[in-house]
């Protein structure tokens, strides 16, 4: 209930955020056709946002005879979970990582890529499906992604307005600096939205899955994997959608001298020492 709850205060401040922005480039006017593609985009991402980013990383299914290794371990892991059986996706890209997505459990789906297959071993790639189906089991997929869709068309949006600048009321140039302030604003302000759900999810993630696996220890060492990895092998799906980092089990963008304050994902060391302290404590 709280994250279907957050997920209807996200959508809220969306619309708004696209009404404003409506405003500053066409006035009343732009506002009330702002209004209009905030309401559809709401209904687009709530019905398909999980295909969206499927297709933007150009996912491909995978069922027990194309992947059986791989869709055996995510249906064990979802039955010692309670939870419906996934759909299973892999992502022909060398970076290792991993998300979830979909409106609900019953609508869920999981990808992978095949550079994280190949990395870890066998425990430690099971660690990391159960840290995505705590998220599926939690209904964070659900606000993940449709914080990934929004945020993708709020910095369309704003370049748009950087291009065509906006008008006032009565029809006459805005100030140009108008459509250069949206141009800033509007994505750091998406980009806010879904850092504020990012963090603490990722941790409640971690403790999920470990309890799903069994084994807090691999998806500790799964972390440090990444992590290590991660520092030379681009997501390049992800450098196109920034949007979608969010989701993935580890931040795929590289960094710069804000990384820390504008990161979507705790630090990797503090996710590893939690998961090692709950497996001494088990």
């Amino acid at each position: 209930m709280f994250n279907l709850m957050k997920t209807a205060i996200l959508m809220a401040a969306i619309t708004a955020l696209f009404m404003l922005i409506g405003r500053m480039l066409g006035g009343q006017a732009g506002m009330m056709l702002a209004l209009a593609v905030a309401l559809a985009m709401n209904f687009v991402s709530y019905w398909f946002s999980d295909k969206i980013v499927l297709r933007m990383y150009n996912a491909r299914e995978v069922d027990e005879s194309s992947a059986p290794q791989f869709v055996g371990m995510v249906r064990e892991l979802a039955t010692r979970a309670d939870l419906p059986m996934p759909r299973v996706y892999l992502i022909d890209e060398d970076a290792p990582n991993a998300f979830a997505t979909g409106r609900n459990p019953a609508n869920a789906a999981v990808a992978a890529t095949t550079g994280i297959i190949r990395a870890l071993s066998e425990r430690e790639l099971r660690g990391v499906m159960a840290h995505e189906l705590a998220h599926v089991k939690h209904r964070d997929i659900l606000i993940s992604t449709i914080s990934a869709t929004m945020a993708g068309a709020i910095g369309m949006l704003a370049n748009f307005g950087m291009m065509f600048g906006g008008r006032s009321d009565d029809g006459r140039p805005a100030n140009p600096m108008a459509g250069l302030l949206v141009a800033i604003l509007a994505p750091l302000a998406a980009s806010l939205i879904q850092m504020a759900i990012s963090r603490a999810r990722e941790f409640e993630a971690d403790r999920g899955g470990a309890e799903i696996s069994g084994d807090p220890q691999a998806l500790a060492s799964a972390l440090q994997k990444i992590h290590r990895y991660a520092q030379g092998i681009p997501l390049h799906a992800a450098e196109r959608h920034p949007e979608t980092a969010q989701m993935m089990i580890m931040n795929p963008l590289s960094g710069g001298g804000l990384r820390g304050l504008f990161s979507t994902h705790p630090s990797t060391e503090e996710r590893v020492e939690r998961l090692l302290a709950m497996a001494a404590g088990r």
